[in-house]
């Protein structure tokens, strides 16, 4: 796995994934907005979308009608340098017509303790917690 990230000026960096992708991170500079996520936004990001690509991926692999997934993370940080995450909490929220909560429920514990490599780095400094909503749309 590659990255590549270079400065194009300001508080503005553009990154490049090894597959070629896109991403513009930044911060407020001289008033002006942030062009695009923090560094740090991003890899809370890449938390929300790695254990959500888990979960999805495990329940479609029992056969549980998922048809949505939504990850909100909320941290905190260290005061003093680096400025660590030290508390993390992961709120789910998955749909699906007649979803197993226990199925649901251990997919996401699953990909926390065991799949998702983000979880596993960001364990080592932060308290993580979780809630789990499961919401039928059936109706």
């Amino acid at each position: 796995m590659e990255a590549r990230v270079e400065w194009v000026g300001e508080r503005t960096f553009v990154g490049i994934s090894g597959s070629g992708h896109g991403l513009v991170m930044g911060a407020r500079y001289q008033g002006r907005p942030a062009p695009g996520p923090s560094p740090m936004e991003v890899l809370l990001l890449g938390l929300a979308g790695c254990t959500g690509f888990d979960v999805v991926h495990i329940l479609e692999r029992g056969r549980e009608p998922v048809t949505g997934c939504v990850v909100a993370v909320a941290a905190e940080r260290a005061e003093t340098d680096p400025q660590v995450f030290t508390r993390i909490h992961l709120s789910y929220v998955v749909t699906g017509k007649g979803l197993s909560r226990a199925k649901v429920d251990r997919a996401v514990q699953l990909s926390e303790e065991k799949y998702c490599s983000a979880s596993a780095m960001f364990i080592k400094t932060a308290v993580m917690t979780r809630e789990v909503e499961v919401v039928d749309s059936a109706g």
